[in-house]
């Protein structure tokens, strides 16, 4: 098992309610900056925790909870998909999603950039799947020492995060550290 990612056993962490508190749709919603997305793409979903609240926030939104691990897409049809038919799984590779050119209007990753192979390879696929004018955002782990997350050595600085984002060929591209107190955001745009 590769440290960085996620261990699949653990999934229940991943749908902690807390998390939300940690890490606020609503605070994230108003640094994007985007009216009513109808189409998200998650990339490494896990549980769908975060694209089932974000789906839900954006009404008559579709959303593909991207994962590379068959047993997290396997939860996310058990338990999410029935009562949630617009939140649909998709098995990907790291840095090669199954979808469209063009297909979203928001793609975003949580708690994901620290565990990433090539980080440049990811963003440039998040890049090609939005719509021109779409948004990109993520949330990860402050760069600091706390008892939670995973080790200080694999975070990332948030302005390490935004400088990736300028050279995946995103636009206004902003870091944040002043909204969630575990957590820094990062957010940009495709060029119109």
């Amino acid at each position: 098992m590769n440290e960085r990612k996620f261990n699949a056993k653990k999934l229940q962490k991943l749908n902690n309610p807390e998390r939300l508190k940690d890490i606020p749709p609503e605070y994230i919603q108003s640094r994007i900056n985007l009216e009513n997305p109808k189409v998200l793409v998650e990339i490494g979903a896990g549980t769908a925790f975060f694209s089932k609240a974000f789906q839900e926030m954006y009404t008559g939104s579709v959303i593909y909870a991207c994962d590379l691990s068959q047993i997290m897409l396997n939860w996310i049809e058990e338990n999410i998909t029935p009562e949630n038919p617009d939140v649909i799984p998709v098995k990907t590779e790291e840095s090669a999603l199954p979808l469209d050119d063009g297909l979203a209007d928001l793609v975003f990753t949580i708690n994901l950039h620290h565990e990433l192979e090539d980080h440049l390879a990811v963003l440039k696929e998040a890049y090609r799947l939005l719509k021109p004018g779409g948004a990109f955002f993520a949330a990860d782990w402050l760069k600091k020492e706390m008892d939670e997350g995973p080790p200080q050595n694999i975070r990332f600085l948030s302005s390490e995060a935004a400088d990736q984002l300028t050279q995946a060929g995103f636009e206004n591209v902003r870091a944040y550290e002043d909204g969630m107190p575990k957590h820094f955001l990062v957010v940009g745009k495709k060029p119109e």
